[in-house]
């Protein structure tokens, strides 16, 4: 089974699957969606984590040390981010971090990665807005391409403004519209670093 969800809480993302856990669905992936697959209902522990890795020996030490402490790893690769443990012993401890800061510090992480998103994005804004790309991004009047539409006057004027508006603005939108995943980025790495910040208090994990 297939789940689309998007969580900016760690705590809320945990306590989501543990639910999901206890109604017979336990987590074996996580991509654009959450993957499941069935099992037995149960009520378990489920931790949440956002790494990456560049080499894959780091990637399996990493994995080999919380199963070496009794948490299985259920979901994450070298590259994806976000990883998940399930807790397979109660002599374990209920958390995969050891204090507050490193449990805070998955938050920091996520921010980075989505800064770095943001950054890696804006060669491509420079070469679409830059010198060279034209003026109709910043001159709305050049959205309206009806022929010599600003020398008309009166009433043919304004029938032929009128008409062309929405037309001019759909132009708008969209010379406008790769400045949206920069802003998303930007936005989410915000978010992220808001709750960092609120976790090294310890008003969120």
């Amino acid at each position: 089974m297939k789940r689309m969800k998007m969580f900016f809480r760690f705590d809320k993302e945990e306590k989501w699957l543990e639910e999901m856990a206890a109604k017979g669905w336990l987590l074996c992936g996580k991509g654009l969606f959450y993957d499941f697959q069935r099992c037995t209902p149960d009520r378990c522990t489920i931790r949440a984590d956002y790494r990456e890795f560049r080499r894959k020996e780091d990637f399996w030490e990493y994995v080999a040390l919380f199963e070496d402490s009794g948490w299985k790893h259920l979901a994450g690769s070298k590259g994806s981010g976000n990883q998940y443990f399930l807790k397979l012993r109660d002599s374990c401890t209920e958390d995969i971090f050891s204090d507050e800061r490193s449990r805070a510090g998955r938050y920091k992480r996520v921010a980075n990665a989505w800064l770095y998103a943001a950054i890696a994005l804006l060669p491509l804004m420079v070469v679409y807005y830059g010198p060279g790309s034209g003026q109709r991004y910043w001159n709305p009047a050049e959205w309206y391409l009806t022929p010599g539409l600003w020398e008309l006057e009166g009433a043919s004027f304004w029938w032929a403004f009128l008409f062309e508006t929405p037309f001019a603005l759909g132009r708008g939108v969209g010379w406008l519209f790769p400045l949206a995943p920069l802003l998303m980025y930007l936005g989410y790495a915000l978010k992220a670093w808001h709750l960092y910040k609120d976790a090294v208090k310890g008003r969120n994990t």
